[in-house]
Formats: structure tokens, C-alpha cells, sequence
């Protein structure tokens, strides 16, 4: 409870300092005569720019890259006809042959810290060595985790892993970060290809396929989508599964379209193990796998994002957790960005486009929640002074509200379009009322992550699971299911 009043806290005072003393600066200036509307401007531009990305990125999406022809086998003749006519005007995308070779053998690789893990490990594991379909030189699944005492669910694992000799453990003592746990256990990865999964994640059956069709082709790096598996849980956790949806279906599958570049996100992110081996971990660093997306990129390597990729997780349940989760996030990102400024502007490895992106990635996106909040003390020092807006002003400001409303708003009706499940409606209506509040709250988040990169403060804490419905593992049964055969095939 101490430490969530503490945030309440620095988010108090960040926010007194960020609109206080504007305030009061406006103020002055309005006194003595000076004008503040280029600065009004400025903050309004900022408006326009976030609402048109919206626009551009969700219409982008909408028009998402095909990987095959099989729309031709499309039995319906009018959506035949609307995808030729797609590819006609170029929307379509580039389309990519299928692999010419089987999927070579695959490994995955999941980071635990076995204390907050334990009531879903079991699960996880069992959903990977028993749906994922496997290629001919099969797979292995390498758990890596720290505990910093012993478990009981230590034994389960154990017998698990005679049952299943594919599944290795590897119990790494003294880390204490999910990068330290990855770089440790990348002596025991034997896969050309790893994929890296959180302990909540749920991988689809067809995950290696789809991955190793980009690989194929000479990606080094493919990510694919996260939705939500627990978004029944509260109004937190069905407005995280449509942002979720925003996130991996519309922003980065447009940007990936759009840019040729992606990110690794953490999860769910398929490597050429060579790569990944020699990129490793920042166990200093509080998003290791932005911060690994960074040295990827600069290096020359090329990350994909392919939305198809289906991986399931779980939400925050509570504002207290998904408020250090983000703060995290944030903290991260603005760490980042400052480490590899330099590098990014003076990099032969990226175009002038993917840097324009990594630039808008990184800097625009963090430093926004700083900027947008100074339209409140402008608007309080213009009430004090007793001020009026010119009219051209006025305009333009209600121009910048609308394209941030609508681009909003359209953004959702996207999502709803791309989205990998069918929710109820009532979520993207309530995703709609809810957003104004949403994002004005996770801005509070931002602003406290940026006080505290200032103050020196990067605790990094887990993300509680919430109470978990109780799981009947096969180790109860008394048959227990074997491996599942090999898929052969190329082709899904």
C-alpha cells in the first residue's frame, strides 16, 4: 500500500510542476504583452499529428499485406472481385511465396520468476508440448527461471520433464531479471529458431509455420500478435484487450507494413538463434527487448511483424498492477531512446524512412504526454488574464480536437474490423467513451516514469497474476497425453 501511495504522490507533484509553473509563466507573459499563440500552435500541431498517424496507420492496416494468392480460391465472387480489385491499386501488398523448406527445428524459450509463476507454469507448458505443431526435427521447450527458495511446484516441473524429454529446466541462481534467466539459458537452445515466451503466453498451433515463413525469406527476427485470454475479467481488462488488438493488429502490423521494421515486444517473437544468441540481454536495462529491438536494427539485422502470429496472455486485473506495468513500459522506452539517440540519427543500417520511424517510435511518442498536458496551463493563463483566442486560432484548435477525436474513434472501428476475436460490441463502445480518461491516464503514468528516470529510480516489479482458476494438470491423470507427431508439411 506504501509504495502505491508514493506513486499517487510523485504523480501529485509532477503534475503541480508541469502545469503549476507554466502557468504562471503564461500568465506573465500574457501580462506583459507577449503572445503565447505559436506555442498554442505548436501544442495544437501535436494534436493534428497523433490524429493523422491514427488515420494513416489504421487505413494501412485495413489494407494489410497478403503472404499468398489464396484469395483466388475465394468461392465468393464478390470478395474475389474486392481483393483483385485491392491488388489492382496496389493495396494488396507484397506477396511472398510459401517456404521451399520444412520448418527446421524450433526451440522455445520461457523466462519465470517461479514465485508469481507457479499457478500457471503447469498450463503453459502443457499447452505448448501438447499444440503446437511440431516440425520434422521436432522442438524442445526450455524453461529458465529463478526462485529465490525452493518450491513444490519445482517437483511437478521435474516429473513434467520426464514425461516430456523435450522439456528442459534450468533453474538460474542468482538472477534476478527475465534477461539474466534468457542469456542463461542460451547454452542449452539447439533450435535454428527460437521463440521467446512469457510464462502466461499460449502460443497458436501454427506459430513455427507461420514464423519461418518470414525467416525463409530473410528476416531475422518475426513478432507476432498478443491477445488478451482474460478479458472477461473487469472493464481494466477489456479496454487493455481492444488497446491490445490496436497495438499488435493496427500500429505495429501498419508500421511493419509501411517502414519495413519492427520491434521485439517481449513476447511471442520468433529469432534465428545465431542472432539472437549474439544480441543477447540487458539485465541493466528496464525493457530488454526494445533495447535488444535497437542493437538488432543497428546491427543490420530486419524484424518483422506479422499479425497472424496468434499468442495469448494475461492482463492486469487491478489499476495498482497495470499502473507499474506501464510506468515500466515507460521508463523503458524514454532509456532507450536516450541510449541510442546518437546512434539512430548517424546509422548506415536503417533508411531514412525507418529511421523517421524509430524517431517517432521513440521520441515523439514518449515526450508527448509531456508536451499535450501544457494545453491546460495556456488555457488556465488565458482564463486568468481574461485573453481571447483569435478566430484562425480558434479554428485550427477546433480542427486539431476533431482529427484527434475522429482519428480515435476510427482507430477503433479498424480494430474491430482486424480484430483476432469477435468481442461484444458494448467493449469497443465502452473502449470509446473510455478513451479521453484512458489516455489522459496513462499520460499520468508516463509523467511519473519520466520523474523518476530524472530522480534515478528504475525498480522493476513483477506483474501480480491475479487469482487464477484452478488448472487440472495431466500429471493428475491417469493417462497421460504423449508428444503429438510431427507436421511434415510446409503448408498449413
Amino acid at each position: 500500500m506504501r509504495k502505491w501511495t508514493v506513486e499517487l504522490r510523485k504523480a501529485l507533484v509532477a503534475h503541480v510542476v508541469l502545469i503549476g509553473f507554466p502557468t504562471i509563466v503564461f500568465y506573465w507573459m500574457r501580462l506583459e504583452g507577449w503572445s503565447v499563440t505559436s506555442l498554442h500552435l505548436l501544442i495544437a500541431t501535436f494534436y493534428v499529428i497523433s490524429g493523422l498517424m491514427l488515420l494513416v496507420e489504421s487505413t494501412s492496416a485495413i489494407a494489410r499485406r497478403f503472404a499468398t494468392d489464396d484469395y483466388k480460391a475465394e468461392r465468393n465472387r464478390f470478395r474475389r472481385f474486392y481483393y483483385r480489385f485491392k491488388s489492382r491499386l496496389g493495396l494488396g501488398g507484397a506477396r511472398q511465396p510459401y517456404p521451399k523448406l520444412p520448418v527446421p527445428r524450433c526451440s522455445f524459450l520461457l523466462a519465470a520468476y517461479l514465485p508469481n509463476e507457479q499457478e500457471i507454469i503447469l498450463e503453459t507448458l502443457e499447452h505448448i508440448l501438447l499444440n503446437v505443431q511440431r516440425p520434422p526435427d521436432g522442438i524442445e521447450v526450455v524453461l529458465a527461471y529463478n526462485t529465490p527458495h525452493d518450491l513444490s511446484i519445482e517437483e511437478n516441473l521435474r516429473r513434467l520433464a520426464q514425461v516430456y524429454p523435450e522439456l528442459k529446466l534450468l533453474r538460474v541462481e542468482g538472477s534476478r531479471s527475465k534477461a539474466e534467466n534468457l542469456n542463461a539459458a542460451f547454452d542449452l537452445v539447439t533450435g535454428e529458431i527460437t521463440c521467446i515466451l512469457d510464462a502466461d503466453h499460449h502460443p497458436a498451433p501454427d506459430c513455427l509455420f507461420r514464423a519461418w515463413h518470414w525467416i525463409e525469406q530473410g528476416y531475422d527476427v518475426v513478432q507476432g500478435r498478443s491477445i488478451i485470454r482474460n478479458h472477461q475479467e473487469n472493464l481494466l481488462t477489456q479496454t487493455i484487450a481492444i488497446e491490445f488488438e490496436m497495438i499488435y493488429g493496427i500500429v505495429h502490423s501498419a508500421k511493419s507494413f509501411l517502414t519495413d521494421s519492427s520491434i521485439f515486444g517481449g513476447s511471442n517473437g520468433y529469432w534465428r538463434t545465431e542472432v539472437l544468441k549474439q544480441i543477447r540481454f540487458n539485465a541493466a536495462m528496464l525493457t530488454e527487448d526494445i533495447d535488444a529491438s535497437m542493437r538488432t536494427l543497428l546491427q543490420g539485422y530486419r524484424i518483422l511483424h506479422d499479425r497472424s502470429i496468434i499468442s495469448t496472455e494475461l492482463a492486469p486485473v487491478d489499476l495498482k498492477s497495470f499502473w507499474f506495468q506501464r510506468k515500466r513500459w515507460a521508463q523503458g522506452w524514454l532509456e532507450v531512446a536516450l541510449k541510442y539517440q546518437r546512434q539512430l540519427w548517424n546509422s548506415d543500417k536503417l533508411s531514412l524512412v525507418q529511421k523517421a520511424f524509430w524517431i517517432y517510435l521513440l521520441y515523439y511518442c514518449e515526450f508527448y504526454s509531456l508536451v499535450a498536458i501544457q494545453i491546460i496551463p495556456i488555457v488556465l493563463s488565458l482564463s486568468l488574464s481574461d485573453g481571447t483566442i483569435p478566430d484562425n486560432l480558434n479554428n485550427y484548435l477546433w480542427f486539431s480536437t476533431m482529427i484527434s477525436f475522429i482519428g480515435g474513434v476510427y482507430q477503433t472501428l479498424a480494430t474491430a474490423k482486424v480484430a483476432q476475436v469477435r468481442y461484444p460490441l458494448y467493449y469497443y463502445v465502452n473502449h470509446v467513451l473510455m478513451l479521453v480518461p484512458y489516455i489522459f491516464f496513462k499520460n499520468i503514468i508516463a509523467i511519473v516514469a519520466i520523474y523518476d528516470h530524472v530522480r534515478g529510480h528504475s525498480s522493476w516489479l513483477v506483474t501480480p497474476r491475479g487469482k487464477q482458476p484452478y488448472y487440472i494438470s495431466n500429471l493428475q491423470k491417469e493417462t497421460v497425453p504423449p508428444s503429438p507427431s510431427v507436421l511434415n508439411s510446409t503448408k498449413s
